[in-house]
């Protein structure tokens, strides 16, 4: 059960992003985004962990046997699914990889693709897709936040409707 729900978590955060693609056909590609960086975007440019993860309600993700459920998700995950990082280049390239840096994980989920900011919604193209999401810096822009709404599973295997606040801070 707790394979399941590490499982449904990682690709929570994998396809965090809110998408919109229109595709009538496997060929309909969006294309990659190009061009030098606007003075908006060059403040993303860098190495973004995340360092939080919160419900709107509270959910138990962990399989200890005991009832304790949090709003706190980034508290309830194991250490491959906190070692969550983007990387924006100015090249207009980023790179987005899960249990990088931790050792031992069983899985590795890394994505490539380009992106572009524009009016604090951040479009990332990946596997022919295009994924588009609000952010929120916070006042240093050394943070950001993005929020969706999701169904996610809980250790007992009831089905939450609840919306899931990211939050990546700038590494230094």
């Amino acid at each position: 059960m707790k394979k399941k729900i590490l499982n449904t978590m990682s690709l929570l955060l994998a396809g965090a992003m809110l998408f919109s693609c229109d595709s009538d056909s496997e060929n309909n590609c969006p294309e990659n985004f190009t061009g030098a960086l606007l003075a908006e975007e060059e403040l993303l440019v860098g190495e973004w962990r995340l360092t939080g993860v919160m419900s709107a309600k509270e959910i138990d993700l962990t399989d200890d046997d005991t009832d304790n459920p949090s709003k706190d998700v980034f508290a309830q995950y194991d250490e491959c699914e906190r070692d969550a990082v983007y990387i924006f280049k100015t090249d207009r390239s980023y790179t987005y990889e899960l249990g990088r840096n931790t050792d031992d994980c069983d899985y590795s989920i890394p994505s490539r693709g380009t992106w572009q900011l524009r009016s604090k919604n951040l479009s990332l193209v990946t596997s022919c897709q295009l994924f588009i999401t609000g952010l929120e810096l916070n006042e240093d822009e050394t943070e950001f936040l993005y929020s969706n709404v999701y169904n996610i599973t809980d250790v007992d295997g009831s089905i939450i409707q609840t919306n899931i606040e990211f939050k990546y801070t700038l590494v230094p």
